[in-house]
């Protein structure tokens, strides 16, 4: 690997608290030496940074989020661009996918991708796209520009929210491309004339970060006032999540058993989420932390005897893929509560690390989340095969030293 290359990673936008996953992927790459400059499409919305965004010291370009916000700076890429070899070739591609995707979204990527690839870091040797729909087609367009290679990591909305034409094309002109789960791997290598470029990276999770909690102990079982049985969610406000599910579920739970909901996150659906606790009389078991730092969360899986996702597809066909809370809550020995949606069965095995149940089913949940409320061995014993699965299966370091060979490889 030459020292001088430098890998440019294109992203949706730079930090988010609810992309961890992707800043635990970027700081591991730079641990191990590699240079990354990130190419932003969005400014950061969030208040709050994860201590890991500290941590990672890769400068960053935010380009124009709307062509209209710097008419100067794109009429200037686009004057530079069009000398680059390869914009002939990308304009035409883009005309192409243009005709069959007339947005504005549409004329904004290819904005973007002149912008940045006029002002493309010296030394970039390849471009590296986190999710399949809007960073790649920056990713893709500028590549050809330059006539340099761009590769790409796909996660779940990106996928299943992307007509299949774009993704087929899209696969022809990657030099590879990782996805983090086995479901997702199937799906796109169907769509590929290439299924060999498609291959399996989980996220997994940090296992420095997420030592074992080594004082859990299931004690509650729902029956004091006094000591209720803790139930925590984090994710954000989203139809995806099944938030509105989860609460009807837990407004069926029996009058008897004492229990608390916490929920962590921030997201549209917050206000209609309160809403709807407030009409099913629930609303005073329930604390809404709003979005929250990972040190928070962190305490907060430690003190949960229940972590729950309700995770469903949306009608748009935005879905989860295998949310890394699931899990940060089992390393924490939570016990897990969630659906057969995505890859989730691929973390969580039913009856033995945890317990599922199908999606949009509130009764359900209701039910497997009494079990879990009444039976402190139940838990204890999910929670510790979870907890052991995960450091078998699904530590980081394994994940990212394929991808780092990947990019050795390709850099060499």
């Amino acid at each position: 690997m030459s020292a001088s290359k430098i890998i440019t990673v294109v992203l949706k936008g730079y930090p988010r608290l609810s992309e961890t996953f992707i800043a635990q992927e970027l700081l591991a790459l730079q641990k191990r030496g590699f240079k990354l400059h990130f190419i932003s499409l969005r400014h950061p919305t969030d208040t709050k940074t994860h201590p890991i965004h500290d941590e990672i010291t890769a400068p960053v370009t935010y380009l124009p989020e709307y062509l209209h916000d710097e008419p100067g700076r794109v009429f200037k890429s686009w004057i530079a661009a069009r000398k680059l070899p390869g914009y002939k070739r990308a304009f035409q591609v883009w005309q192409k996918d243009l005709k069959r995707d007339q947005s504005r979204n549409r004329v904004r990527r290819f904005g973007q991708a002149m912008t940045l690839a006029a002002e493309l870091p010296v030394g970039t040797a390849e471009i590296y796209a986190h999710f399949l729909h809007t960073p790649a087609s920056v990713a893709r367009y500028a590549a050809m520009m330059h006539e340099i290679p761009w590769s790409c990591s796909a996660h779940a909305k990106d996928i299943y929210t992307s007509p299949d034409w774009e993704i087929s094309e899209k696969l022809v002109d990657v030099n590879w491309l990782k996805t983090c789960t086995a479901f997702n791997v199937a799906h796109l290598k169907n769509l590929a004339a290439e299924p060999e470029k498609v291959s399996l990276l989980y996220h997994g999770l940090d296992l420095e970060r997420f030592p074992p909690f080594v004082g859990r102990a299931h004690l509650r079982n729902g029956q004091d006032a006094t000591n209720p049985v803790k139930i925590l969610s984090v994710g954000r406000a989203v139809i995806k999540k099944g938030y509105d599910d989860l609460l009807n579920a837990l407004a069926a739970l029996p009058s008897d058993l004492e229990w608390q909901f916490e929920h962590i996150g921030g997201g549209p659906l917050l206000p209609d989420l309160k809403a709807q606790a407030e009409k099913l009389g629930i609303s005073g078991r329930i604390i809404w932390h709003g979005a929250q730092s990972q040190k928070f969360v962190l305490n907060a899986l430690q003190e949960a005897d229940i972590f729950t996702l309700a995770s469903r597809i949306a009608e748009d066909g935005d879905r989860d893929g295998l949310p890394n809370v699931l899990m940060e809550a089992q390393s924490q020995r939570a016990a897990i509560l969630s659906t057969r949606v995505s890859a989730i069965p691929e973390l969580i095995d039913d009856e033995r690390t945890g317990l599922l149940v199908e999606q949009r089913d509130p009764a359900a949940l209701a039910a497997k989340m009494e079990r879990l409320i009444r039976s402190p061995e139940l838990r204890q014993s999910l929670s510790e095969a979870g907890d052991q699965k995960l450091r078998l299966e699904f530590g980081a370091d394994s994940w990212i030293e394929k991808l780092a060979a990947q990019f050795e490889k390709d850099l060499a």
